[in-house]
């Protein structure tokens, strides 16, 4: 069982956190919502939570919640730009369906 970065979403990651002068790494997790019934949650981390799961990944600490991990365990984070456009991708091998605007997926 593991959540890993790819080395794009590591470097974004690491050049933030030093941008924003603290942090460990970043907290991935689901929330019920959108018309396909599960969203990605990302926040950067500055701490693990109790409950926390920790992977370390490219140098860097991926912070899971334990009811989170079921839906999200083998997700690579990815930092991707695609044309004007950048931001990160969850490659989550669980995933069977994902809404039409890629806001929601189900498992």
């Amino acid at each position: 069982m593991a959540v890993t970065l790819s080395a794009a979403a590591a470097k974004h990651v690491e050049k933030y956190l030093a941008k924003r002068g603290k942090g460990v790494g970043v907290r991935l997790g689901v929330r019920t919502t959108g018309c396909s019934g599960m969203a990605y949650k990302l926040e950067y981390a500055d701490a693990a939570e109790p409950d926390d799961l920790v992977f370390d990944s490219q140098g860097l600490k991926v912070f899971v919640d334990p009811k989170s991990l079921p839906y999200i365990d083998g997700t690579e984070l990815d930092f991707v730009r695609e044309g004007l456009n950048e931001g990160f991708k969850f490659n989550n091998p669980n995933v069977k369906n994902e809404c039409g605007c890629g806001e929601s997926f189900n498992v």
